[in-house]
């Protein structure tokens, strides 16, 4: 499984990388196998997001797309994503994402803004034709003592959703892996 994190933090090795992190390893700590992890820090990148014709955007944009699971992690910034987010998927035409399973992650310094993440984020997802299967999860950040157990938490709870959607999954096919099988779009 090909898992991408991208942290919109202007800090690079943030806390909110550390909690995107957290979600991934929690979601899938009983995966047959172990993913295949790419960590984006958009903080590296900051100098070329507004050229398009830059070398690494591109492929940075393509690892994102081609994800088979996209946790999309940013500090709360005036209540929303932070604008390395927003420049980053100015980039992708409409439906740059499509099928792909994205998780938003937020963090911030209280609970003040918690639903900036399914408010600003997950319609930014949503727009770019990601599919958004979980809540969203807001982190504050005071409580990182707390990291593992509190997004362990909130992990369980999504699994059980999650695994209720495997059954139709099932019945409707798989597109993405069928077509990654055989060559085709994703």
């Amino acid at each position: 499984m090909r898992v991408t994190v991208l942290v919109g933090n202007p800090r690079p090795a943030s806390r909110t990388r550390e909690v995107a992190e957290a979600a991934v390893r929690h979601l899938l700590a009983d995966a047959p196998t172990e993913p295949s992890l790419s960590v984006v820090e958009l903080c590296e990148h900051a100098s070329v997001l507004f050229d398009p014709a830059s070398e690494p955007l591109p492929t940075l944009r393509r690892t994102v797309a081609e994800s088979e699971l996209l946790v999309v992690a940013s500090p709360t910034y005036k209540a929303t994503y932070t604008g390395l987010l927003k420049a980053f998927f100015d980039g992708y035409p409409g439906n740059g994402l499509a099928g792909v399973p994205a998780i938003p992650v937020m963090t911030g310094a209280d609970t003040g803004h918690a639903l900036g993440a399914e408010t600003g984020l997950r319609p930014l997802l949503v727009e770019l034709g990601a599919t958004v299967p979980t809540r969203a999860l807001y982190f504050v950040t005071s409580r990182m003592d707390e990291l593992d157990e509190l997004v362990g938490a909130w992990a369980s709870e999504q699994l059980l959703g999650l695994r209720r959607l495997a059954p139709l999954l099932d019945a409707v096919g798989r597109p993405a892996a069928a077509d990654a099988a055989d060559g085709g779009p994703r």
